[in-house]
């Protein structure tokens, strides 16, 4: 088979650092999109649901936000077909404009107390529409770099792309603290929250521009170029025994990494504001995990190089383990740290850091762990699958079946029950049933080189 280079032609002149800015930044954006309606959703809850009960009105606030998760599945399924037909780079330009459209259509939404029952039902039609975007941009985005980075550097490269979901909360939440100390609290309750909404669309114009001038991945092209792309892409990714690849990559990987993502980050953000004896407001909370998502963050990158060398899986595992073992006392430290008259903020920071910690080692290594589990005419379709039902179902729920849980027990750190408990059936299956990725080779399977490689900067061999 002859050697092409993918990026040898005029259409690839430019460099793998421009294809990870265009497509990080266009995911940062549909990141925040998603998760500034999760920030608010104490406030949303008192504008688009009955007033009268307001632990009912939380719970179904939750329960819309975990809607957008339940569904991204599909998104996956029918973005990734088009993906794996298609092509990359015109999927994640749908998603994106899907989601910002979604997004700003929530700031304009009028209240429950101005057109009733209809606001909840069309908050759930946009929150709908938010995930099944994306369902299909999260796997076009790391497909894209990972389908230009060379072979022996993919975990590095594309642990860029896993930094934009924690930044793109960490956006959300210095937009909505920035708005609530300038405005003040009353009139940003009153009508201030839609501002962070109406800004997706200005967002999401300057993530067309960047992500329009974009080429298809070179690898995809040639796949095309060859017919050798999947004209069934969904029926392909489970012929066969590889419904079980698709399995294992879900409850040995995806669904630990879920749960350990939502539950660093979310979830303490969520339980600081709500379910701890002494609750924090939503500056003191933001804040704190605000900082800890900027110490911690790097850490992405750090772990993503690692798994180059020492392996995607054990990073992985390792993160889901010490989440297992280490939540609990983590918030009991926690709770312990906020008292009626003052809270720690170092420790509380501290705290969360640790959680998010765990994050950037389960999720640093999962894009490329993912991209080289599966062949390249579905990879589409397979990738994105197992990732947005681990993701949006097991991850998606920690929320709202972690506050159930509580609200049922009583007990403030019962909710820690669910997430462990995926974590720990992760940690065993991915320890004994998964295989290691880090020395696949993705473009033997085209004859092709890397756009790196290709513009004369050999890769180095994994290790």
């Amino acid at each position: 088979m002859s050697q092409v280079a993918a990026g040898s032609d005029d259409t690839y002149k430019y460099k793998l650092s421009t294809v990870i800015s265009a497509s990080s930044a266009g995911t940062l954006i549909e990141w925040y999109d998603f998760y500034i309606f999760g920030s608010l959703a104490a406030i949303i809850s008192t504008q688009f649901f009955a007033s009268g009960d307001e632990g009912a009105a939380l719970l179904q606030t939750l329960g819309t936000f975990a809607a957008g998760f339940l569904v991204r599945p599909f998104g996956a399924a029918f973005f990734g077909r088009i993906g794996d037909i298609v092509g990359r780079k015109f999927t994640f330009l749908v998603t994106i404009s899907l989601m910002g459209g979604a997004t700003f259509v929530i700031g304009l939404l009028p209240s429950y107390a101005t057109i009733g029952i209809a606001a909840p039902i069309i908050l759930l039609a946009l929150r709908l529409l938010q995930g099944l975007a994306l369902g299909g941009e999260y796997g076009g985005a790391a497909i894209y770099v990972a389908e230009h980075a060379p072979d022996g550097r993919r975990g590095f490269y594309t642990s860029f792309i896993q930094t934009t979901a924690t930044l793109g909360l960490l956006m959300s939440l210095l937009v909505i603290v920035g708005l609530r100390l300038l405005m003040g609290e009353e009139t940003f309750t009153q009508w201030g929250w839609r501002v962070p909404f109406l800004l997706s669309g200005l967002l999401l114009v300057f993530a067309l521009y960047i992500r329009v001038r974009l080429r298809e991945t070179p690898l995809f092209s040639k796949l095309k170029s060859e017919g050798k792309t999947s004209k069934a892409p969904l029926r392909d990714a489970f012929a066969g025994g590889a419904w079980k690849l698709m399995l294992l990559a879900l409850l040995g990987a995806t669904a630990g990494q879920g749960v350990v993502w939502y539950t660093g980050q979310f979830y303490a953000l969520f339980w600081l504001q709500n379910l701890a004896e002494n609750q924090l407001d939503l500056v003191q909370s933001s804040t704190i995990v605000g900082i800890a998502i900027l110490l911690a963050t790097p850490f992405f990158i750090v772990f993503g190089a690692l798994s180059d060398r020492i392996g995607r899986k054990p990073i992985i595992l390792a993160g889901c383990l010490l989440g297992v073992l280490t939540w609990y006392p983590i918030y009991v430290a926690m709770n312990n740290s906020i008292r009626p008259d003052g809270y720690n903020a170092v420790a509380l920071v501290l705290l969360v850091f640790i959680q998010i910690l765990y994050v950037t080692m389960v999720y640093g290594p999962i894009a490329a762990f993912l991209v080289e589990l599966f062949p390249g005419r579905t990879r589409y379709t397979s990738l994105s699958l197992p990732y947005h039902i681990g993701n949006g179902v097991f991850g998606g729920l920690v929320p709202l079946t972690s506050t159930y849980i509580v609200q049922q027990t009583g007990n403030i750190y019962a909710g820690l029950l669910y997430p462990g408990v995926v974590a720990l059936m992760t940690f065993i299956i991915g320890f004994f049933l998964v295989r290691e990725t880090n020395l696949v080779r993705i473009y033997d399977e085209v004859g092709a080189v890397p756009l790196e490689e290709a513009q004369g900067r050999p890769a180095p061999a994994a290790s």
